[in-house]
Formats: structure tokens, C-alpha cells, sequence
């Protein structure tokens, strides 16, 4: 019987792409699970990502979730969503993207007007190939509050200041989660039976939620 590998994480940055372009290549791939576009005037990024990629993405996501319910926060996923923006000439479709703060401003909506609409308040970034492109540029030109970035050795959270993002050891939209207890989750996810890790981050929140 064959092996099959799962592919190893692949980016293309293509350059002077028209608008027009990026948005046709994202309506023709919809259905293409694991492919990521990113947008930044006229440049093009598309990145197909690995086991790894989504197995981290999945577990931030989830932790996420965790923090969430047992601090009493609702949370609407929007997954890798595109976002994008024409009179910026930027979009993105990010690893996981939520509304926190937004919640429920967003609930039930199934399309968004990126004129008038937020963006996610909270996006994972799984960086363990180097972008071609600044994504965090894109982010803060988006509005987007809070990013999480895992660049395959730890975790770490950027928080929007004005036009750029400053690193911040406490989540600002999930406290009491820091990222260096993110990042100790992430690796306990790669050893652990997923029922035991989903108790332990449990009983981590609870024992300081109080």
C-alpha cells in the first residue's frame, strides 16, 4: 500500500496583479481547502499550508474557544474568511479570524460590507515558512485589533497601537491567557491525548478566572 506524506507548506508571491484578478482567482478557488490569498497593491501571495500549519492553527483556535466560554465571552468564528478592501487595495484571508468585542454586533451576518463592517477582532497567523508579504502591515491597515503569531517555535500576541502592532505578553481581548502560556498549550497539544489538554486549559482558565 503507498504512503501518503502530507505536502510540506508552499508559498507563490506573484507581482503587478490587477484587482480584478485577486478577486476572480479567490471566487475560482472556494472550494480549494488550505489555500491562502493575501492582497497588498498588486502584489499576490498564495500559500497552500501543511499538517502542521492547520494543527497549530486548530489548536489556537480551539484555545480560543476555551477561554472564552469559561470567561463568560461570546465568540463568532469566521475562519479564513476573506477580507478584503478595494479603496485600500488589501485583502486576506486569515488561519482563524473571530469577533469577540463584535460578537454580537456580527451575529447571524453572513456577508460583510468591509466599508461600513469591522474587521475580525482577533486573527491567528501561522507563520512557520516566512511570509513574502507584511502581512501585519495588511492587518493594521485593515483595523484588525489583535494578532496572533506562531513562528514555529512560540507563540506571541501584537496588539494594534496606532498604525502598527506592539508585542504584549497579555491577551487583550481573552485575558487571563498570556502568550507564553499559549505557546506552552501549543506544544503540550503535540504530546497529549486532545481530552486531557482540552481539561487542562479548563482548569488553567478557571484557576484564574475567578
Amino acid at each position: 500500500m503507498p504512503v501518503m506524506l502530507a505536502p510540506p507548506e508552499q508559498r507563490v508571491l506573484l507581482h503587478n496583479v490587477s484587482w480584478e484578478t485577486y478577486e476572480r482567482l479567490i471566487a475560482e478557488s472556494v472550494n480549494c481547502v488550505g489555500t491562502r490569498f493575501t492582497y497588498n497593491s498588486g502584489d499576490l501571495e498564495i500559500i497552500t499550508v501543511s499538517m502542521e500549519h492547520e494543527h497549530v492553527n486548530r489548536t489556537l483556535a480551539m484555545l480560543i474557544e476555551i477561554v472564552a466560554e469559561e470567561t463568560g465571552k461570546s465568540v463568532l468564528r469566521t475562519g479564513s474568511a476573506t477580507f478584503r478592501r478595494q479603496d485600500l487595495s488589501k485583502g486576506f484571508e486569515p488561519d482563524s479570524g473571530f469577533y469577540i468585542q463584535h460578537a454580537r454586533q456580527m451575529q447571524g451576518r453572513m456577508e460583510l460590507d468591509p466599508a461600513v463592517d469591522p474587521p475580525p477582532d482577533l486573527v491567528i497567523e501561522v507563520d512557520i515558512i516566512r511570509s513574502s508579504l507584511d502581512r501585519f502591515a495588511i492587518f493594521a491597515a485593515v483595523g484588525v485589533p489583535e494578532v496572533w503569531r506562531y513562528d514555529g517555535e512560540r507563540v506571541a500576541f501584537h496588539a494594534l497601537n496606532d498604525a502598527s502592532y506592539v508585542e504584549s505578553g497579555l491577551s487583550a481581548a481573552l485575558p487571563p491567557l498570556t502568550a507564553e502560556q499559549a505557546g506552552d498549550f501549543v506544544k503540550e497539544s503535540l504530546r497529549e491525548d486532545s481530552l486531557v489538554w482540552v481539561r487542562r486549559v479548563r482548569e488553567w482558565v478557571r484557576a484564574r478566572a475567578k
